[in-house]
């Protein structure tokens, strides 16, 4: 049995726990399942939007995919939740990867 598959199992016992679902989307990513990832993040975002390492995640994602309005979209939704809940290293963290985003 895999680590994904260990992920998975736990998240099916607990839908709502953030911890495995944001595991299970970076192991996605890992082995280049890049559109379960974004599903997993943006569903992590839908049922934890406070959950601020997602809009890091999900904006990385999406811009490596090309999607960059999206990407825009989740690291601006992420900095706003990262001040929102007073976590500046997250904040500088998306804060940076938007520059790096509009440099491009």
């Amino acid at each position: 049995m895999s680590r994904l598959d260990d992920m998975l199992r736990f998240l099916e016992q607990d839908p709502d726990d953030s911890f495995a679902r944001y595991a299970v989307a970076l192991e996605l990513r890992s082995a280049d399942r890049i559109p379960e990832a974004i599903e997993q993040l943006e569903e992590l975002r839908r049922r934890d939007p406070s959950y601020v390492a997602t809009y890091y995640q999900l904006g990385e994602i999406l811009a490596q995919s090309g999607s960059i309005d999206r990407a825009d979209e989740a690291f601006r939704a992420g900095i706003e939740v990262a001040r929102a809940v007073g976590d500046t290293h997250t904040r500088s963290e998306l804060e940076a990867a938007l520059d790096e985003l509009l440099d491009r």
